[in-house]
């Protein structure tokens, strides 16, 4: 503050000096133009006379002090100059002057100097011979008179300034001083003049509202933030132009990017053209619905534009990773479309075989195989659909599946009598190798999971061929593997046979029999107990299937 009065201080004194420069100056240089031409027509009078009466001798004897004397033909040449050397000098019958004084028996001009320090005055008059008398003298310029008058006026403006400087800094440091020491924090505790109190008054006043607002700004704040930080969800909120106002870290991960930039084109994320259309629909004021494919992920955007006093202020963008939800809806269409055929392959058999038997078609000694073949059909189908059953259970978690403490050891020698006469009718051998293993989990998925695997070990062996099935801890967690030497997995296959109803071969599948939800009952048991299932095979060589499951201790359940 106290600059800015100095500044202007200067400013006005130095608009001041300039002023009465200028008018001084114009002043002085009418009046000395004036005054000096007057004189040098008196002098003009005096030397003609004494020209008429004398001729040149009395121009030769005159003291001719600042004032030139050049005395001029009538044809122009010229006759005496009391300065130069009259036979080095031009015509000087082209001279304004001379021409004026010719035509009207005086004339007068001023010419300036190519310094412009000074300027000549002449005046001409015509003598009674026609001869011309030219007076001349050198005066200073304009310029030269401010010259040699700009150091007192700058002395006397140093003087105005230093005083005035003086008095502007007193006066500012007594407004400015009390408004420089007050703290804003505490502006009512501040010692001031009495025309700032209602000043500080307002100042505290706005101090406790601000206070107030901020405090509740951050405290809305950290619960946005704190809820928007922990969605799985993308929140994208933009301005009426598109440009980026806040974000979570949900945007980052499904839109598979590194950062967002705050206040950047929202297109610079995305420049798809479902996410284009999401977001410009948004911005015209449509709820807009898309679905973007984006680094292997199914996202749906959910874009609502935000109306302020009838106008758009901007978008609120969602979004939300829907792979696998669409993993989901394609695997429930391709189950249902499976569990169709599965389901309608013995039903059609048995229907078929019924059909016949009702005809009377079938001989009395060939009814028990018919009634055989519907049996087997039909228990196929019960065991179907105990599977079906299975796998929802597992599929939803169900809570009966309850856990509890289970010698796998029992458990996996409990299941290898119960297959050793399939084994043997396969000409099978099927041994177990186990230690003493107690895991925390559900009995009857963990039986499932050893009846499978090693069911289908057993199934799709050779003649005299092995199946080796084996329990042991390794690094805290339960390794369960079943190895035989059967017909073996082809690598393109390998990947899918944990899908429900998926068969390597059709043919020899239904020539073994099973459901083909087998391996699926297994994959869903290990991930129920927070584990995985592995696959090593070669075709004609066998199949190592292994189950790995993390431990408990009893003191962690």
């Amino acid at each position: 503050m106290t600059n800015r009065i100095f500044r202007a201080i200067f400013l006005v004194a130095l608009a001041v000096m300039l002023a009465v420069s200028t008018l001084i100056m114009g002043v002085m240089y009418s009046y000395s133009s004036f005054e000096m031409m007057e004189e040098l027509q008196r002098e003009a009078g005096y030397v003609a006379r004494g020209i008429e009466i004398e001729g040149i001798e009395y121009l030769e004897g005159v003291d001719h002090s600042d004032t030139r004397i050049t005395w001029i033909h009538k044809n122009g040449t010229v006759l005496y100059d009391s300065v130069a050397d009259v036979s080095e000098m031009d015509n000087h019958g082209n001279r304004e002057e001379v021409q004026e004084a010719l035509e009207e028996g005086a004339g007068e001009s001023e010419r300036r100097s190519t310094t412009l320090s000074k300027r000549t005055l002449y005046y001409a008059t015509q003598l009674r011979d026609g001869s011309i008398l030219r007076m001349s003298v050198e005066i200073m310029s304009v310029l030269a008179l401010f010259m040699t008058v700009t150091f007192p006026l700058m002395l006397i403006l140093a003087v105005m300034v230093g005083v005035s400087l003086f008095l502007a800094f007193q006066t500012a440091k007594n407004i400015t001083n009390p408004i420089n020491e007050i703290d804003l924090e505490n502006p009512d505790r501040a010692v001031v003049y009495e025309e700032l109190t209602p000043l500080l008054r307002r100042i505290a006043v706005q101090n406790r509202e601000i206070h107030r607002q901020m405090a509740e700004l951050k405290r809305r704040k950290e619960e946005f933030d704190t809820i928007t930080s922990n969605m799985q969800e993308g929140l994208l909120v933009l301005d009426a132009e598109g440009d980026v106002l806040s974000y979570n870290e949900g945007v980052q991960n499904l839109l598979g990017i590194s950062q967002v930039e705050e206040g950047k084109n929202v297109f610079a994320l995305n420049r798809s053209e479902a996410f284009r259309r999401g977001v410009e629909g948004a911005l015209k004021g449509e709820h807009r619905e898309e679905r973007l494919e984006v680094n292997g992920k199914i996202c749906e955007i959910i874009a609502n534009p935000v109306f302020r006093d009838g106008e758009n202020a901007g978008v609120i963008i969602i979004l939300f990773d829907a792979t696998e939800k669409e993993e989901r809806e394609k695997l429930r269409r391709e189950f249902t479309a499976n569990v169709s055929h599965e389901l309608k392959t013995p039903l059609t058999s048995i229907s078929g075989f019924a059909e016949i038997m009702k005809s009377g078609m079938v001989r009395p000694e060939d009814m028990g195989n018919f009634a055989g073949k519907i049996y087997d059909e039909a228990q196929r189908l019960i065991e179907m659909v105990q599977d079906i059953i299975k796998l929802s259970k597992l599929d939803e978690k169900d809570g009966i599946l309850e856990k509890e403490w289970v010698s796998m050891d029992a458990l996996v020698l409990e299941v290898r009598e119960r297959l050793l006469p399939t084994a043997e009718k396969k000409n099978v051998t099927l041994i177990a190798q186990t230690e003493p293993l107690q895991f925390f989990g559900v009995k009857q998925v963990l039986t499932e999971m050893v009846y499978n695997l090693c069911d289908n070990a057993i199934r799709y062996n050779k003649p005299d061929g092995e199946v080796r099935l084996t329990l042991r801890r390794e690094k805290e967690k339960l390794l369960l593997e079943v190895a035989d030497t059967g017909i073996g997995i082809a690598k393109e296959d390998q990947s899918r046979i944990f899908e429900r109803f998926y068969r390597v071969d059709s043919s020899r599948s239904a020539e073994n029999g099973g459901t083909g939800l087998g391996l699926s009952i297994v994959k869903h048991g290990a991930a129920l107990h927070g584990g995985k299932v592995s696959i090593e095979s070669q075709p004609g060589k066998g199949t190592t299937m292994r189950v790995v499951c993390p431990l408990q201790q009893k003191n962690e359940k």
